[in-house]
């Protein structure tokens, strides 16, 4: 290219604030002319490499943004430890099919089954496919529509949190909540209701989220949303953290652990 062609696109690049057209258009021009590209599939291929860089960084700001505890892929997942999970069911679910339908997730079992990296691994593919995505334990949601709540702006904040295409609620039933913070997240749940996904994460099963929330009523209310549009599953067996460590069970890790 000429010093003056590329001065001009070293401006218009600037000017569009896509400095990788720049340096795409130089590496590729070379390319294109000893393959005979026509101009078409030129312009093409430098706007590809613009556009997949900006979706690169994009996904990279969305994941950083979500507040995961760490970064797990589903690729990294052990199925092996899980021989009675479906890879299909949840690759299905790694192509983000149920955020468009506004559907939820559920994932019951005792702790260490891997709850929570599928639940980081289904929301890293929710951030790679351009959903903005939340992740918080039970507690920390409760604590902070709780500061919303005491701040006169509850409405506000389910308002805004319905704006991400996902919430990650991981660990719920670890700790009972009060019944004041039964409502608060049954408030929660009823305002993504149709609108948003919900992935949830649990080491009890649904018989005993009333335990948990101190209202039974309120409990089944809040199940009814839940698994209306939802995939429920169900992971079993002891921790993978604990293994080869000689011990097989935990004290929470009993047979009702089920999804009944």
């Amino acid at each position: 290219m000429g010093r003056e062609t590329i001065s001009e696109i070293e401006y218009f690049a600037r000017a569009l604030k896509a400095p990788r057209i720049r340096d795409a258009a130089a590496r590729l021009a070379e390319q294109a002319r000893e393959a005979g590209w026509t101009h078409e599939e030129y312009l093409a291929a430098v706007l590809s490499r613009e556009v997949s860089a900006r979706e690169s960084s994009g996904a990279e700001l969305r994941i950083r943004a979500a507040g995961f505890p760490g970064r797990k892929s589903l690729e990294e997942f052990n199925f092996d430890h899980q021989p009675s999970l479906k890879r299909d069911t949840i690759a299905h679910l790694g192509t983000g099919s149920f955020l468009t339908e506004a559907k939820n997730v559920v994932l019951l079992g005792p702790p260490g089954t891997g709850k929570t990296h599928l639940a980081i691994g289904l929301g890293i593919k929710a951030a790679h496919a351009g959903h903005r995505v939340l992740f918080a334990t039970a507690t920390d949601w409760v604590t902070r529509l709780q500061s919303a709540h005491q701040l006169g702006r509850l409405p506000q904040e389910l308002v805004k949190l319905r704006r991400y295409g996902l919430i990650i609620v991981d660990e719920v039933g670890y700790i009972p909540f009060e019944q004041d913070a039964a409502n608060l997240f049954f408030q929660l749940v009823s305002s993504r209701y149709e609108h948003a996904s919900l992935i949830l994460t649990s080491n009890l099963p649904f018989s005993r989220w009333g335990d948990v929330f101190g209202d039974h009523v309120v409990a089944a209310a809040m199940i009814d949303r839940i698994v209306h549009h939802a995939d429920v599953i169900t992971l079993k067996g002891s921790s993978y953290r604990l293994k080869n460590s000689g011990i097989d069970t935990l004290p929470s890790a009993r047979p009702e652990n089920t999804a009944e």
